[in-house]
């Protein structure tokens, strides 16, 4: 058993994105990269587009180029933030809503698919030690 963990990690997050990308991009017609800033902004309607980068962890050039891709699919809105004209707020499009609801099934599966064939205890394990490297680093 390797016992690497920076090159497991690494490796497992590049096959488990790549693979949930592309079920996405087959069942829903939009990366996986876009249902995470739906379920986002679902979350925080009309939230500031650089809180939605924060989110996702992208600089601000890639999340205004992700969110003209996603408002030209018809799945956000963006509106000029009435506090500050040079600030977008981002609103969720009836189509938008619908991806997630489409999404909600293949997010089940994806999750379902990489728990399988681990106990509870186990589970609970992997996701104590998921959340410390995602809070404590």
């Amino acid at each position: 058993m390797d016992k690497r963990f920076f090159y497991l990690l690494n490796k497992a997050r590049h096959r488990v994105y790549k693979h949930a990308d592309q079920r996405s991009e087959d069942a829903l017609g939009i990366s996986v990269t876009q249902v995470g800033a739906l379920l986002l902004v679902a979350g925080d309607e009309g939230c500031l587009l650089k809180d939605l980068a924060h989110s996702l962890h992208l600089n601000s050039s890639a999340l205004t180029g992700l969110a003209g891709r996603m408002e030209s699919k018809g799945l956000l809105e963006r509106r000029t933030c009435d506090r500050d004209g040079r600030a977008s707020r981002l609103y969720l499009t009836d189509v938008g809503r619908e991806k997630i609801e489409s999404a909600k099934p293949l997010i089940t599966e994806l999750n379902n698919r990489m728990t399988d064939g681990f106990s509870d205890e186990e589970v609970t394990v992997i996701l104590k030690f998921l959340n410390h490297l995602a809070n404590d680093f």
